[in-house]
């Protein structure tokens, strides 16, 4: 008779983000939900590009070199994080070899250190570009866990990213994806593949539902309709739409919370570009939209994304209208879906008119908890307790 599953007992070689990064991803979520039930030896790794030279890159770039000479951080009982020292002319002779090198050196004694402590070793590749260690620091399973089609994203070299990608998913026992468009890619070279989509923090988003908590000054301060957005600013968001909309509806406020990572944004006296605030601090934010925007551009990047935003703006129960995408297809009973300016105008007008949404926001919410992080990594851990032990790939499936 196999034991019962004890997550305790098992140490994830986890490879990520910045544990500090100014968004909080998917990645995040996951490290920190397996840290209150496991070990995790959390590893910051480089940037998928190559860093440029204005100042927000050089001064993460020295953050990395100083976070690497430094000892691990520990930011709970379970969790330890280190820097991953990489040289970043990658294209240098011998460069990338000797970056290998400190891969290795750097990942096998917090292994061996794992092994000496007991149970099973997972590693965990939330980034494609150092799948050259999975299965080389004996680990019992390799898992990547993809959220997008990597080689699409903005300034990286598309060639190589894609054959990192390609390699970490052969090498991985398991490959998580969290779109159902990933799919079909992945099964075409991995082993065993399924679908994971994000999760949310429920309780977290839903203040923004609550009328009675305060307001942030810059949000108090704007009056009549607001519609919000939040996240990455960056090459697939169309803010020429989001332009045309602000210049239609000169009396509404159009907000975007975000680092701005474009070069150039519109410039009109009712859309506001605020920059980045805290993740805590969202809700309060979303407390004074009147309708949630994803305003994607048709790219291949978003085709092949599951935006986490859309299931946090499902949270706070405000209208939400996005650009369709095979993702945001399956939310349509409760997101409205438009196009071009004049569909998207016609969405807005419609959520912002006067009405009784109280069957809007319970569908809303039905949905959003169906899908909290706990469900969803609950089920994944399932997945690997199951690998672990040897029994059947057999995902219990997941619609959305």
């Amino acid at each position: 008779m196999t034991a019962p599953f004890d997550p305790s007992q098992v140490t994830y070689l986890y490879f990520g983000t910045d544990w500090d990064a100014e968004n909080r991803t998917s990645a995040h979520h996951v490290a920190r939900w397996l840290g209150e039930r496991s070990q995790v030896r959390y590893f910051e790794c480089p940037g998928l590009r190559a860093p440029k030279t204005n100042g927000r890159d050089m001064r993460r770039l020295i953050r990395k070199v100083v976070g690497a000479l430094r000892p691990a951080r520990h930011p709970s009982a379970n969790v330890e994080v280190r820097t991953l020292l990489q040289l970043p002319f990658r294209r240098v002779p011998g460069v990338a070899a000797f970056n290998q090198w400190l891969l290795r050196l750097a990942v096998r004694r917090a292994a061996a250190s794992a092994r000496r402590a007991g149970g099973a070793v997972v590693s965990w590749f939330a980034v494609p570009h150092v799948g050259a260690l999975a299965g080389a620091v004996g680990e019992d399973l390799v898992v990547q866990y993809c959220v997008d089609d990597y080689s699409a994203l903005p300034d990286v070299d598309a060639s190589s990213v894609a054959a990192m990608d390609t390699a970490l998913s052969q090498r991985a026992d398991i490959v998580f994806v969290t779109s159902h468009t990933l799919v079909a890619r992945k099964a075409l070279i991995a082993r065993h593949v399924a679908v994971s989509p994000h999760g949310v923090n429920v309780e977290h988003f839903r203040r923004a539902a609550d009328a009675s908590l305060p307001l942030p000054a810059e949000m108090a301060a704007l009056s009549g309709v607001v519609i919000g957005f939040f996240g990455l600013i960056e090459a697939w968001i169309d803010l020429d739409l989001v332009s045309a909309l602000a210049a239609r509806h000169p009396d509404w406020s159009f907000v975007m919370v975000g680092r701005v990572a474009v070069p150039a944004v519109p410039q009109l006296p009712n859309l506001h570009f605020i920059g980045r605030r805290p993740y805590d601090l969202l809700p309060d934010y979303g407390r004074r939209f009147d309708v949630s925007i994803i305003p994607y551009r048709a790219t291949q990047q978003v085709h092949f994304a599951n935006p986490i935003k859309l299931r946090e703006y499902l949270a706070m129960e405000k209208p939400i209208v996005s650009m369709p995408t095979p993702e945001i297809d399956r939310f349509a009973d409760v997101v409205s879906r438009a196009t071009t300016v004049d569909e998207w105008d016609a969405a807005l007008l419609a959520a912002v008119a006067p009405g009784d949404r109280r069957t809007q926001q319970a569908a809303m919410r039905a949905v959003a908890d169906s899908m909290t992080w706990d469900a969803r990594l609950t089920r994944v851990q399932g997945i690997v307790a199951d690998a672990l032990s040897g029994r059947p790939f057999d995902p219990p499936p997941v619609d959305r």
